[in-house]
């Protein structure tokens, strides 16, 4: 447990000028009293840290000082090769950058561990898109993914609708590839916004640099803003009663999130067992198209119209097989 602690110790001070006690205690998870035993254990072992008083001290290695990547478990290694996502890095144009670092790490890894890459490779498989469809790279796919990189204002012009288009000075935080589709969270303003990055018409990667934000947190943002764009879309409600087999059911065919608020606030089964809910949908279309997926195990009372269509559609498939 010691000695993981203090690689990560020379691998934080090794990425950083300097950290102080605080730094490295939150980062470590211990207290800065560890800390000054762990770099006192780093110095006697022969890594040249060392530290600086005053308010602008800290600890740092001596420069130029470098670790070697041979404290690496074969599972480590094996998860470093598991982190890239091939189809990703190569629609972003950094497909022979990584293949570039991948050697080098090999080469840094010990010998028994230089077969990692293989022995994932032969193991896992990431496949990004969804089903039933082959989803375009974005022509400026790569423009975007190098103002990401390197923190760069971009020019765009962005297709809201099929005939009105807007133009936009961005700042490009961060891309997301979501179910084969890609998007960009960029700073417009003083507001952060999703675009997708099809929608965009054209894009000029600016000679100036912005100011990164460094509290802004990519993951944590997009889960946000997901949660707020799939409840933003449920604009009209059903009242539907459901059998247990299609309450087992009814999560599988329409929101997730809906569906389970739905039923966690729904009253006690009839005596027929069968459970009364009222469900956000974002639209009688949407609705009538997701529902039908439980056949005979739901039942629409509300709004009268959907019932009716449902009635409609329950007699023609009669009539068909009979």
């Amino acid at each position: 447990m010691r000695a993981a602690r203090l690689i990560k110790m020379v691998l934080l001070l090794q990425s950083r000028p300097s950290m102080t006690a605080a730094e490295l205690a939150g980062e470590l998870e211990v207290s800065e009293r560890t800390v000054t035993r762990d770099t006192q254990a780093l110095s006697e072992a022969g890594v040249p840290v060392y530290s600086e008083r005053g308010r602008a001290g800290g600890y740092r290695l001596v420069g130029g000082y470098r670790t070697r990547l041979t404290g690496l478990a074969r599972h480590e290694a094996e998860a470093l090769f598991l982190s890239g996502l091939p189809s990703a890095l190569r629609e972003m144009g950094l497909d022979d950058a990584a293949s570039a670092a991948r050697l080098k790490v090999s080469a840094a890894l010990l010998p028994s561990l230089r077969d990692a890459s293989h022995t994932v490779a032969r193991r896992f498989h990431l496949d990004a898109p969804g089903w039933y469809h082959d989803p375009a790279t974005p022509e400026l796919l790569p423009a975007v993914a190098e103002a990401v990189w390197d923190d760069r204002l971009v020019l765009a012009r962005y297709r809201r609708r099929p005939s009105d288009e807007v133009e936009r000075e961005l700042a490009p935080y961060g891309l997301v590839l979501k179910a084969g589709v890609w998007y960009l969270c960029a700073r417009a303003g003083d507001d952060f916004r999703v675009y997708r990055i099809d929608r965009f018409t054209e894009v000029t990667v600016s000679g100036t640099r912005f100011a990164r934000d460094e509290d802004f947190d990519l993951p944590r943002f997009w889960e946000e803003r997901a949660a707020q764009f799939a409840r933003s879309i449920l604009r009209t409600e059903v009242t539907v009663r459901l059998s247990e087999e299609g309450v087992r059911l009814l999560p599988h065919v329409v929101d997730r999130a809906a569906a389970e608020d739905a039923l966690a606030g729904a009253s006690v089964p009839d005596g027929d067992g069968r459970l009364t809910v009222v469900l956000p949908v974002e639209s009688e279309e949407v609705a009538y198209s997701q529902l039908l997926g439980l056949g005979a195990e739901m039942e629409v009372l509300v709004p009268a119209a959907l019932r009716e269509r449902f009635a409609d559609t329950a007699e023609r498939m009669r009539d068909i097989y009979r």
